[in-house]
């Protein structure tokens, strides 16, 4: 009897894929154990993703959307940092596989850096639309903010500071963004 190809089995073994990294992170990712979260078995999952690999970067692509919708859906360059900082601490796990991980997605051997990373293209895009110029004019701006959101993200989610501290902290993070923006010249 053919087999009937089952068309929501892929998104099921990222669901999975996912779940188990937050429970583990890297040493929970098996194909094994994937295909066994997804209800389905290994040669299943492999003839969806080639390796472990595979299903990363898939994890990674899938984040990289989330990560550029919360981003977008921001009003200014303000806004898209805190939303930015929100996400990161609401997932931290997400979060941790993103920056941990990205770098590792292929990029095409040509095109402009902006095309593989959509996240920082928006930020650079709504600093034009605040401060005037082109978004490339706003790269440099644009890297320091993420850096700014970067490190309170990750204070916060490692816990470095006293909970008692956290509330300042973001309100210390808040102050530096908008006056990064505000002092800004192209």
């Amino acid at each position: 009897m053919p087999r009937h190809p089952d068309p929501g089995l892929e998104e099921r073994i990222l669901n999975a894929a996912a779940k188990l990294w937050k429970k583990g992170a890297e040493k929970t990712l098996t194909m094994r154990a994937v295909a066994k979260a997804a209800g389905t078995n290994t040669p299943a999952v492999y003839r969806r993703f080639k390796d472990r690999t595979d299903i990363l970067h898939a994890l990674l692509r899938r984040l990289q959307k989330d990560v550029a919708d919360v981003v977008r859906a921001s009003q200014s360059a303000e806004d898209a940092c805190e939303r930015f900082l929100e996400f990161a601490v609401s997932h931290p796990h997400e979060y941790e596989l993103f920056y941990e991980h990205a770098y590792q997605l292929p990029h095409p051997v040509r095109g402009p850096m902006r095309e593989h990373r959509p996240t920082m293209a928006l930020m650079e895009v709504r600093l034009a639309e605040r401060l005037g110029g082109t978004p490339e004019e706003h790269t440099r701006l644009a890297l320091a903010l993420w850096a700014v959101t970067h490190g309170t993200a990750m204070i916060l989610i490692s816990k470095s500071i006293p909970d008692e501290h956290a509330a300042e902290l973001r309100s210390v993070f808040s102050s530096t963004v908008k006056s990064m923006v505000r002092n800004a010249s192209i």
